[in-house]
């Protein structure tokens, strides 16, 4: 494993100053496998659906079944990460979604995969994720300094981008010559090559411990509870949910928005929206770039992109031609990619380690309501202001409440929050000193 740069040596600020250490680089790679795979059983799901209903309302059916138990169990699942050893939670949750992913093989092989199975193991995978999800992403943090968590967040968004486009390609092939068992098989396996890796990961010099307290592994703790409590009292925690609430609801959603600008008003095709779709992709990666080479990431930052990006949709609204519209979709991408990348470093450092399972679980609920609500209030603006006014509306929205509460915050002083621990009580302190 590399060791930790001296002290006399300047901080460096490479977005793939991560990968320095041997563990970070083979959890990318565990990750990219992993990504791939699912993306190859994310693929053909949708046609699966379609074979066996013939119904479009199924497949959406599907997803939301899949989707609910995020809704309902995050905070569960992340009280589960914090109680538990989290290199042990990792590698059994994937074993477990491995096990699912076979078992769908195994019936879409011998063609005994009906509505009913289906949306079962969808329920079942969803269960699983809420505690994947959290064990999995604070996992890849506990391998790093916490200076260099900015860097390993945003290798991990270019390696999800990366599965995404190479298990999307492999479905294709995989279908055409083995058929639609062999990407669930495939998705199955490289869930296993990720539970195979976890035991050989070693954090680097510097990484902030995970210590599961005594009170937490017999469960004397209300630890659900104190992660509620935490995150609703944590003033940058709930800025950060405002911000990233507004402007998932009123932007962001570009694939309805701009969809119906380029074939709407803008007069363009389907070949027009790739194109669009193709600018908001190589944003979106160069974003993650950037945003790796974050070290001092703040909700103050989050909040100012995510202004940005507001103003830059509002533009995008009034674009004359597609030139133009093109043009503007590329730093709007890079500016929501380096928003999320800030965002997520201050979730995932901004809590004490004993809590941030429960923080992700936190959010992983409030998350899915904007995921679940937000395109359907998009859709009542577009359908009452058409998408040029959709998209100015809502840029506005997004920038002038994030004004208002930066003016707002400016005129309080926060109280300090307090942590319970074994010997009474402290103020919590952020692990990347963010700034509210």
């Amino acid at each position: 494993m590399s060791s930790a740069p001296s002290p006399a040596q300047p901080a460096s600020r490479s977005p793939w100053r991560a990968l320095r250490y041997r563990s970070m680089r083979w959890w990318s790679v565990a990750n990219f496998v992993s990504n791939a795979g699912t993306w190859m059983q994310l693929t053909v799901q949708n046609l699966l659906v379609l074979q066996i209903t013939g119904s479009a309302a199924a497949t959406g059916l599907s997803m939301s079944v899949q989707a609910a138990p995020a809704l309902l169990m995050s905070v569960l699942g992340g009280a589960a990460v914090d109680r538990w050893p989290r290199k042990l939670t990792a590698a059994v949750s994937q074993g477990l979604l491995g096990a699912i992913a076979f078992t769908t093989a195994v019936l879409v092989a011998l063609d005994r995969l009906d509505m009913t199975s289906l949306l079962v193991l969808a329920a079942v995978t969803g269960v699983v994720a809420t505690v994947d999800n959290p064990a999995c992403a604070l996992l890849g943090n506990d391998l790093v300094p916490a200076q260099d968590v900015p860097s390993a967040i945003g290798v991990g968004a270019l390696v999800h981008q990366a599965g995404r486009l190479v298990g999307a390609a492999l479905a294709g092939v995989a279908v055409g010559f083995l058929g639609t068992a062999a990407a669930y098989f495939a998705n199955g396996l490289s869930f296993l090559f990720v539970a195979s890796v976890v035991p050989f990961l070693r954090p680097a010099p510097g990484a902030v411990r995970h210590e599961v307290a005594k009170h937490e592994r017999d469960g004397s703790g209300m630890t659900v509870r104190e992660g509620l409590a935490f995150f609703a009292r944590r003033p940058r925690l709930m800025a950060l949910a405002g911000v990233t609430g507004i402007s998932a609801v009123f932007g962001r959603n570009y694939g309805l928005t701009l969809a119906v600008l380029v074939t709407g008003p803008l007069a363009g095709g389907a070949g027009s929206f790739g194109t669009v779709s193709t600018v908001l992709a190589v944003g979106g990666i160069l974003g993650a770039v950037l945003g790796a080479r974050l070290r001092r990431p703040s909700v103050r930052l989050v909040g100012a992109l995510a202004a940005a990006g507001g103003l830059l949709q509002v533009v995008a609204g009034l674009s004359p031609s597609l030139v133009v519209l093109i043009a503007l979709v590329l730093p709007m991408a890079v500016v929501e990619s380096v928003s999320d990348t800030a965002g997520t470093a201050v979730l995932q450092t901004d809590p004490p380690a004993h809590l941030r399972g429960r923080v992700l679980g936190v959010w992983g609920s409030v998350g899915t309501v904007w995921g679940l609500g937000g395109p359907p209030a998009l859709g009542l603006l577009m359908e009452a202001a058409e998408a040029r006014g959709a998209l100015v509306i809502g840029g506005l929205l997004i920038a002038g409440a994030i004004g208002a509460g930066h003016l707002l915050h400016r005129r309080r002083v926060p109280a300090p929050v307090l942590l319970r621990t074994g010997e009474g009580e402290r103020p919590a302190r952020p692990a990347l000193s963010t700034a509210a």
